[in-house]
C-alpha cells in the first residue's frame, strides 16, 4: 500500500474557509495541504510549480470565478475538484454547471455560521477528498465520458453517518408479486460519474422505449434541474419523479434528491411512490430501495442497470431483480469513472451482462424493441 499522501489545494477567497479546512486536514493521516490560494490566478501561479491530487474550490471569487477556473483545469489537466460553496450565494444552476464541467462533488455550505459548519463537516470533507482522489478524471479520447466527472455528494448528518440501514428500512424483503402485464420497466442506478453516464444512455433511447425509473445520488437542489437539462437533450421525456407519477413508455423519472423512490403497481399499470425515510446505504434516494421495489412489483418484466458509482448501493437490489427474473446489466470498469457499484454487483453474481457504457443503450433497445437496433 502506498504511503504517498493525497496532496490538496484549497482555492477560496475566504481566509476563514482556507484556515478551518487546512486545520482539519493537518490532523488527518494520509492527506496534506500542499497550498492555499485566495483566487484562481494565485492558484495557477502555484500550479505551475506543483500539481495537487485534489482541489477544493469556491465558485464566487474575485478576478476569476471558480467555474471558469474549473473549466480551465479540466481542459489543461483534468483533476478531481470538490466544490465547496453556498447555493444561496452561487445559485444551484451554477453548481449544476460545475458538475457538468467536471466537479467531483459538491459540499453545500451555509452563508452564516460558516466556521461551525466547516468544523462539524470536517469528516465529510475528508471523506470527499479520499473519494475524489480515487476517481478517474479524464478518460481516453473518444469515450462518451471523456469529460465526464462524478455527481454531486451531499453532507450526511452525524447520527445518520454512523448507521447503515438496508432497504428493509423502507421496503421489507418479500416475494415478487408480479401480475400479467405487457408494460415493461427499466430501472437504472448510478452515482459518481452518473450525470454524464445517464446523458450518454438516455440521449440514445427512442420514444418507444419502456418506462424508465432512475436513482442518481444527488442533493435535492439539483435533481429537478438535472432532469430538465436531460429533457432538453433527449427524445424521451425526462423529469423529476412526483408521487403517483405513471411509468410510461418514452418517459424517464428521476428520483428527487432527499427522497426515496419506489416502483408500485395498480392492476397492470406501474407508478412511483416518493417518500421520506432514513438513509439506506448512506443514501437518499437509494438504488437498493428502487431495485427491490422493481424486483417485487415488476419481476421479469424489468431490466436493471447499475452504472458508475462509489460504494455498493444497488448491488444487492440488482441481485434481487436478477433472482426475480429481470435482465440485468452492469457497466464495465473501463468506461466507469468509479467502478465501485458495478464491481460489487458483479461480485454478487447480480449482472447477466457487463457492458461498456456506449453499448448499454442498444442493449436496452434490443431487450424490448429488437427491431429498432
Amino acid at each position: 500500500m502506498s504511503d504517498k499522501k493525497i496532496q490538496v489545494m484549497i482555492v477560496d477567497d475566504s481566509p476563514l474557509v482556507r484556515q478551518v479546512i487546512a486545520q482539519a486536514l493537518v490532523r488527518e493521516t494520509g492527506i496534506e495541504v500542499m497550498g492555499t490560494a485566495a483566487d484562481p490566478l494565485f492558484a495557477m501561479d502555484k500550479l505551475r510549480r506543483s500539481w495537487p491530487d485534489v482541489v477544493i474550490l469556491d465558485i464566487e471569487m474575485t478576478r476569476m470565478n471558480g467555474l471558469s477556473f474549473l473549466r480551465k483545469l479540466m481542459a489543461e489537466r483534468p483533476t478531481p475538484v470538490i466544490i465547496c460553496s453556498s447555493p444561496a450565494t452561487t445559485g444551484s444552476e451554477t453548481l449544476l454547471q460545475a458538475l457538468a464541467a467536471g466537479a467531483v462533488s459538491i459540499i453545500n455550505r451555509p452563508k452564516f455560521g460558516l466556521k461551525g459548519f466547516l468544523e462539524d463537516a470536517a469528516n465529510d470533507i475528508i471523506a470527499a477528498i479520499r473519494a475524489a482522489a480515487r476517481t478517474r478524471v479524464g478518460l481516453p479520447a473518444g469515450s462518451p465520458l471523456a469529460t465526464a466527472q462524478p455527481a454531486a455528494s451531499t453532507r450526511l448528518p452525524a447520527l445518520e453517518r454512523m448507521t447503515r440501514n438496508s432497504a428493509d428500512a423502507i421496503l421489507p424483503a418479500g416475494p415478487a408479486t408480479v401480475q400479467r402485464t405487457t408494460d415493461k420497466v427499466i430501472a437504472i442506478g448510478t452515482s459518481t460519474g452518473g450525470t454524464q453516464a445517464l446523458e450518454a444512455v438516455l440521449t440514445r433511447l427512442p420514444p418507444t422505449i419502456a418506462g424508465i425509473v432512475i436513482v442518481q445520488h444527488m442533493p435535492e437542489q439539483f435533481t429537478a434541474m438535472f432532469a430538465e437539462r436531460l429533457n432538453s437533450l433527449c427524445t424521451i421525456e425526462v423529469r423529476e419523479g412526483r408521487n403517483n407519477d405513471r411509468v410510461l413508455p418514452g418517459r424517464a423519472l428521476i428520483a428527487p434528491g432527499g427522497r426515496h423512490m419506489l416502483l408500485k403497481r395498480s392492476g397492470a399499470q406501474y407508478y412511483i411512490e416518493v417518500l421520506d425515510g432514513p438513509l439506506v446505504n448512506r443514501h437518499k434516494p437509494s438504488v437498493d430501495v428502487l431495485f427491490r421495489s422493481v424486483a417485487r412489483f415488476a419481476g421479469g418484466n424489468a431490466v436493471g442497470v447499475i452504472m458508475t458509482g462509489m460504494g455498493d448501493d444497488g448491488a444487492r437490489g440488482l441481485k434481487e431483480m436478477n433472482d426475480a427474473g429481470a435482465a440485468t446489466i452492469a457497466q464495465d470498469e473501463a468506461s466507469c469513472v468509479v467502478f465501485g457499484m458495478p464491481r460489487e454487483a458483479i461480485k454478487l453474481g447480480a449482472a447477466d451482462r457487463v457492458l461498456p457504457l456506449q453499448q448499454i443503450p442498444a442493449a436496452l433497445i434490443e431487450t424490448f424493441n429488437p427491431r429498432e437496433v
